[in-house]
């Protein structure tokens, strides 16, 4: 990729560089010309701020099928951006900072080493893929087939995908597993990794993540894949970018019933409409009326007139502790 870049630098005699899909630097040519912050930003930091992706994706990079002429503004150089797409999907960007010499017969010169570079990108991450299914799979026979060559402790992830998303998954250690083929894309990592790729899973899918418990023997990672798809699950229901199975609380008995059962459950505390806010910080204060006060930013005595309105509505008795149970496990399971 290095070599790609800079044989782009000489043939145009501009500034290179080369990011992936998720704006982290691969590749980048020498200087030439002026310099803006932007470029030195992503060389220092190895990859754009979010509010430097936001401006340069509103001019429809990602779809683009060609060059995309990016104007100058206060601050920031004009540049092309030539997004690298190998069939129909764009792994990665090249920039060229635009001193107005890039014209469009110069550009066309430059086609072939961006299929090269497009190419590239695509294989790095279609050869970073390894199949799961077997080792996730119902039969104790296939999973411990396919955990013969693995070693523990290992730890399941499970994250969300955009249609045609695409993560630069060569990033990730060597010894992380990714199967993109599963309900969701599948991370096994070992465990002594797992927070750090988790983090960088989170960031290059900008979506939540559900992270399972470490399992000792590979052959139990089955596990911890069903625990990583209850993690996910409750991360998207509460808006976590995160979600650890080992911290989920009662959330890990409430992901594992059936959707009647806890569809059943939550409406216990249909009655409480907009009132459950109040109630189930109430509740998560362990009933400590000052602490709730304060947490909700109202008096207290507008926290017992709240509280008197929804044992009235549910015909609950906020003082009994069986009913306070009821209705504490009745706001959690709403929220799934």
């Amino acid at each position: 990729m290095q070599e790609l870049v800079d044989e782009i630098a000489r043939l145009l005699d501009a500034s290179v560089t080369l990011e992936d899909r998720s704006f982290q630097l691969v590749a980048y040519g020498a200087q030439s010309g002026d310099i803006d912050a932007v470029r030195e930003e992503v060389i220092l930091r190895r990859r754009a701020t979010d509010a430097t992706r936001a401006h340069f994706e509103a001019y429809g990079i990602a779809s683009a099928e060609g060059p995309v002429r990016i104007p100058a503004i206060a601050g920031v150089l004009g540049r092309v951006c030539v997004p690298l797409r190998h069939k129909g999907v764009t792994y990665g960007y090249l920039w060229l900072l635009d001193s107005g010499d890039l014209t469009d017969d110069r550009l066309k010169t430059i086609e072939p080493l961006v299929a090269r570079a497009a190419a590239t990108l695509a294989r790095e991450t279609q050869t970073r893929q390894v199949p799961l299914e077997d080792l996730f799979s119902a039969n104790p026979d296939t999973r411990a087939a396919s955990a013969a060559d693995l070693e523990g402790p290992l730890v399941a992830m499970a994250t969300r995908a955009a249609p045609g998303q695409v993560a630069a998954l060569w990033t990730l250690p060597h010894d992380v597993s990714v199967d993109l083929t599963l309900t969701c894309p599948a991370f096994l990592v070992p465990a002594a990794q797992a927070r750090d790729v988790a983090r960088r899973v989170q960031d290059m899918y900008g979506t939540a993540t559900g992270v399972g418990a470490p399992r000792q023997d590979a052959a139990d990672a089955w596990e911890s894949w069903r625990e990583a798809l209850g993690a996910l699950r409750v991360a998207e229901a509460r808006k976590l970018p995160i979600a650890y199975w080992a911290d989920l609380g009662v959330y890990r008995y409430l992901v594992k019933l059936p959707h009647s059962e806890l569809a059943a459950l939550a409406a216990e505390a249909a009655p409480l409409g907009e009132l459950a806010a109040t109630v189930e910080c109430y509740l998560d204060h362990g009933g400590h009326v000052q602490e709730t006060a304060a947490a909700l930013g109202v008096h207290r005595q507008t926290l017992y007139y709240r509280l008197g309105r929804a044992a009235e509505a549910t015909g609950l008795n906020l003082a009994d502790g069986r009913d306070r149970l009821l209705l504490h496990l009745a706001l959690k399971a709403s929220h799934l």
